[in-house]
């Protein structure tokens, strides 16, 4: 497996969907990163888990994303924080994968858990103020 610093060289980008985005709990993680904009995912659905959304690769009608330019230190904190192994990544909480947008390559966290149960947003996004579709 790479180490983030390699890996960063494949792409700076992340793209975020949950309590990373602008204005939600956990973006000061992204402090120091670089605001490139806003995109819709129509490859992914996302998954609301309660106190955060946990994303796969399913059909959408277009889930909300930020992308964000990193650094590999960065990379690394957010693989932390996402409980991201980069040895075992089917083992851990999310695994890291490359997904196209509108900006380029960016790194997309895709939850690894079981989501039997959890509503599925597959338009729109998650968060308190967020204006979403439920299918």
């Amino acid at each position: 497996m790479p180490s983030p610093a390699i890996a960063i060289e494949r792409t700076p980008l992340v793209a975020v969907y949950g309590t990373l985005k602008r204005g939600l709990r956990n973006h000061h993680w992204l402090e120091g990163a670089d605001f490139v904009g806003t995109d819709r995912l129509t490859d992914a659905t996302l998954y609301d888990l309660g106190p955060y959304p946990g994303a796969r690769l399913e059909p959408s009608r277009g889930v909300e994303i930020e992308v964000f330019r990193v650094d590999a230190a960065l990379l690394a904190d957010l693989d932390r924080l996402e409980d991201y192994r980069v040895r075992h990544p089917a083992s851990g909480t999310y695994d890291r994968v490359v997904h196209p947008t509108a900006f380029g390559p960016a790194w997309l966290y895709l939850y690894n858990l079981d989501v039997a149960g959890c509503l599925a947003i597959r338009e729109g996004g998650w968060g308190p103020r967020a204006r979403r579709s439920v299918v």
